[in-house]
């Protein structure tokens, strides 16, 4: 039977079984011979959920019955169970236990973000579909009215972000991070409607159900989301961005940038489409900001 103490030192905070939290033994509860057993193992997770446990006791230098002892005190109920388990653990991801993090101080700190932030923007550039973005402005362009989903802190930036470009071209739009909300409005669409939604993953359960529904009703669709994804295949037009991540957790993720500059490529074009209405309601926007706020047209457009 497995004794509560032990099965502690594998438990996460969500109170499940968590055998990278055990192994990194943060608490310093193990042994020095079960540190080197969970040196071992961390040390090629990939190889420890494959390997025989004589495998394991030879690597670390050990005998099977340590490895044994060292399964039930991580709250395992046998060697098998903990392969079962660390296999599990390990789709979490080791670049939480191990995080990149090489830097320091503030400069260390800026030139990494702006580094990553410029290395993803090139990339963007570098693998952007224009045809589908054609696609997307197209539809935008002409569209009566838009609605921008998202969920989620970026997806729910970036979002907004559409609308915040687009209503100053004088497109009809309104942004909506709610779920609930998402799907009414989907339901209600009329022709002339087009959504075009942003998730990272691709793997938004509820804005896919919300793309199928409007694929049924023959409103289309735009995408911003990584190519293969889920949310891609249910998406009439897909604007893809792909970007590796680094294994530095505290690092906020590129992709916000890249992104970001999609969504001003395609606000741009949208502008191209019909200068004339785009530069009046541009004009009115600023003559405003200049009588209430700024008292001349130095300033950038607006907040």
């Amino acid at each position: 039977m497995t004794n509560p103490a032990d099965f502690s030192l594998a438990t996460s905070t969500s109170g499940t079984t968590d055998l990278i939290v055990g192994l990194a033994d943060e608490d310093g509860k193990l042994s020095a011979m079960e540190k080197k057993l969970a040196a071992f193992v961390l040390a090629d997770v990939h190889y420890a959920t494959n390997a025989s446990i004589t495998d394991i006791a030879t690597g670390a230098g050990v005998s099977p019955p340590t490895v044994t002892r060292f399964c039930r005190r991580l709250g395992c109920a046998s060697f098998s169970d903990f392969k079962v388990q660390l296999a599990k653990s390990a789709y979490v991801g080791l670049r939480y236990l191990k995080p990149e993090s090489v830097t320091n101080t503030a400069a260390e700190v800026a030139e990494d973000i702006v580094t990553k932030a410029q290395s993803a923007l090139f990339e963007m550039h570098r693998t952007l579909d224009l045809p589908q973005i054609e696609r997307a402005v197209a539809l935008l362009a002409e569209a009566q009215m838009i609605y921008a989903f998202g969920s989620g802190g970026n997806s729910s930036m970036i979002a907004s972000e559409m609308q915040n470009r687009l209503f100053r071209l004088g497109a009809r739009i309104a942004a909506s991070s709610d779920q609930s909300m998402n799907l009414m409005l989907c339901a209600a669409a009329e022709p002339g409607t087009v959504v075009f939604g942003s998730s990272f993953t691709g793997r938004n359960k509820e804005l896919i159900h919300c793309f199928d529904l409007l694929r049924t009703r023959g409103i289309p669709t735009i995408a911003l989301t990584q190519a293969g994804s889920p949310l891609a295949d249910a998406a009439d037009v897909i604007i893809a961005v792909n970007l590796p991540e680094g294994r530095n957790i505290f690092r906020a993720t590129s992709t916000r940038f890249a992104s970001l500059a999609v969504v001003d490529i395609i606000a741009n074009l949208v502008a191209y489409a019909d200068r004339k209405t785009s530069a009046r309601i541009l004009r009115g926007i600023k003559e405003e900001l200049i009588r209430h706020r700024d008292g001349d047209d130095t300033q950038i457009l607006g907040d």
